[in-house]
């Protein structure tokens, strides 16, 4: 049973964990950045084989005070990036692709792409569709804000998760500018995982929505996972704050009014989705369980597997390869699988999104976090890291 703090200590301790351990985690986690006010709200879970232990949830989820619940939603932003990249790996899986296969095998237009901020350089190497899942594509973000053509990005609205383009006109967009480096040789965090997107579209027929319900959603009874909010949710949405030019949380986009209500003409397979807690944790799950969740499979063992390693050239980290302002990762010691990336001294595989989301598995200790807020951006708070502390230090029984 869940004490008041969200802690089944009955459980936990069967798990081989010690629920006061994470019963300090939520109270830390709540003082410090809840009635701090350093964030509206926050939503945890932990679970140990597949079992929640800690189900906590706190703060307001609007500005008007309504109080967060446990059926919240959260723009996940891209924590929508590991449902594209199983998308993908499920169409390799089905032969209609292959990880070593040029990108311009289903995206032609990028077939003249140069290289460096005036073109004036052939790629070394054709971009293959591995680099759209490990971002070694040459691609990039425009809020690195490192480079001319990171701007020419901003320019364009080209980081935007509700964009006025079809997905044919992002690619024609892109296939304009170049790349920042010849796909293989760095990392950078870009709009990889978009171009990937639509990739699935291209292969499968469908728009990512329908492609994403039938084959992901509606199998792992994932009902409250979207592109666009429905009516009958609105009241579920929570506000979104971001930090203004003085440093001060305010709204960015209103719960009641949000622009997720629209849909847009691109669906972002970088950061267009729509979540909640519990939704996240059976998908989670399924990769946790190997591909497969009560009956439904949709990945082989083996492809998780992979997912889940080191893919990087040469086993690299990203402090190594990483030409990236930001990204959702730390760098040193971390690798980057096909969707994720991956702590290799613990192998847990983790992502998170620009509004403070975040989930991580330990595929070893049968772990799964997930931690919800809407806070832009993700980079102003070491919450992340103190949430997988936290947890470590609730194991009494390890299965290393």
């Amino acid at each position: 049973m869940m004490t008041n703090k969200g802690i089944d200590g009955e459980a936990a301790r069967a798990a081989g964990m010690d629920p006061d351990a994470l019963a300090a985690l939520a109270t830390f986690l709540d003082e410090t950045y809840v009635a701090s006010g350093k964030l509206p709200h926050l939503q945890l879970l932990v679970s140990r084989d597949e079992q929640p232990l800690l189900s906590f949830c706190k703060g307001r989820a609007r500005a008007t005070g309504q109080p967060l619940r446990e059926n919240a939603l959260y723009r996940i932003a891209s924590m929508t990036k590991p449902v594209t990249s199983v998308a993908f790996m499920m169409l390799v899986e089905q032969g209609l692709v292959a990880l070593d296969d040029p990108v311009t095998n289903i995206i032609p237009e990028f077939a003249g792409l140069r290289v460096g901020p005036k073109g004036g350089r052939k790629v070394r190497q054709p971009m293959r569709m591995i680099d759209l899942l490990r971002h070694t594509s040459g691609l990039t973000y425009g809020l690195q804000r490192r480079t001319s053509i990171d701007a020419r990005y901003r320019e364009l609205g080209l980081d935007e998760f509700q964009q006025k383009r079809t997905s044919d006109e992002f690619i024609a967009a892109l296939a304009g500018l170049t790349l920042e480096f010849s796909p293989g040789d760095r990392w950078n965090y870009s709009v990889s995982t978009d171009v990937l997107g639509v990739v699935v579209e291209r292969l499968s027929g469908l728009d990512l929505e329908s492609c994403f319900r039938s084959r992901i959603f509606d199998p792992l009874g994932m009902p409250d996972t979207t592109f666009v909010l429905s009516t009958d949710r609105l009241d579920r949405m929570a506000d979104a704050w971001r930090l203004d030019d003085q440093n001060k949380l305010v709204v960015g986009d209103r719960g009641a009014r949000s622009r997720w209500r629209q849909k847009g003409r691109f669906l972002s397979g970088g950061g267009g989705l729509v979540s909640s807690v519990a939704d996240y944790h059976r998908f989670a799950r399924m990769l946790l369980r190997g591909g497969e969740l009560d009956g439904a499979r949709l990945l082989k063992p083996q492809t998780v597997a992979a997912m889940r390693s080191n893919q990087l050239p040469g086993g690299s980290d990203l402090a190594s390869l990483s030409r990236a302002m930001f990204s959702e990762a730390d760098y040193s010691g971390i690798g980057f699988g096909l969707g994720f990336a991956v702590d290799l001294a613990s192998q847990e595989f983790y992502w998170g999104g620009i509004f403070s989301t975040f989930f991580y598995i330990n595929p070893v200790e049968r772990l799964i976090g997930i931690l919800m807020t809407q806070h832009l951006p993700s980079s102003t708070h070491p919450i992340r890291n103190q949430f997988r502390a936290g947890i470590r230090r609730a194991i009494v029984h390890s299965r290393a």
